[in-house]
């Protein structure tokens, strides 16, 4: 039987698009989208602001219950930890993308990441693993020198609680499908 919940988010070939991302709280993941919005880029209202763990993959419907127990188990021994955005980036010339920069919390989305791909058996990524929250993407050079400059002052931090598993629907994007909470103990 088919869960309601995924109505819509199944391709032709019966598999689920996921990713698994730390979300950007509010007000601040708004403003970024919001932003992304007025630099032209079309895909800002169909992808809430985040920091990538995972890229997007695919899974079977009958496979989403133990992607989520994996998820689970991952954020059941990962402590809180902090993160900082500041300042922009850009992947210019390789990828057409400017981004809000993580500067403090790094080494821990890292070993988050890691562990995400390690318990999925996931492919290592073909680049090194950068965190950092998309705000321009494929958009012409003078509209991501604006979005790169506008928002080189922005800065925010947050306590990252969970990581979130996304789904993606044809037409409307992606949406959060269940959150994790991350359990570990703090260290010190």
């Amino acid at each position: 039987m088919s869960d309601p919940c995924l109505e819509g988010v199944t391709s032709q070939d019966g598999a689920l698009t996921f990713g698994v991302a730390i979300a950007v709280p509010e007000p601040f993941g708004e403003r970024l989208r919001a932003r992304r919005a007025s630099f032209g880029d079309p895909a800002a209202a169909q992808i809430p602001s985040h920091i990538t763990l995972l890229p997007p993959d695919q899974v079977t419907e009958d496979g989403l219950d133990d992607l989520a127990a994996r998820l689970e188990h991952v954020a059941a021994r990962t402590a809180p930890f902090e993160v900082t955005l500041q300042g922009t980036g850009t992947f210019r010339p390789v990828s057409p993308v400017v981004f809000v920069a993580v500067s403090r919390g790094i080494a821990e989305a890292g070993v988050l990441a890691a562990d995400l791909r390690a318990a999925l058996d996931a492919p290592e990524p073909l680049f090194p693993f950068h965190p950092h929250v998309t705000v321009a993407h494929h958009l012409d050079d003078a509209a991501l020198d604006h979005a790169y400059a506008t928002l080189e002052d922005f800065g925010c931090d947050f306590d990252v609680t969970e990581v979130a598993l996304y789904l993606h629907r044809e037409g409307e994007g992606w949406s959060t499908h269940r959150t994790f909470a991350l359990e570990g103990p703090r260290p010190g």
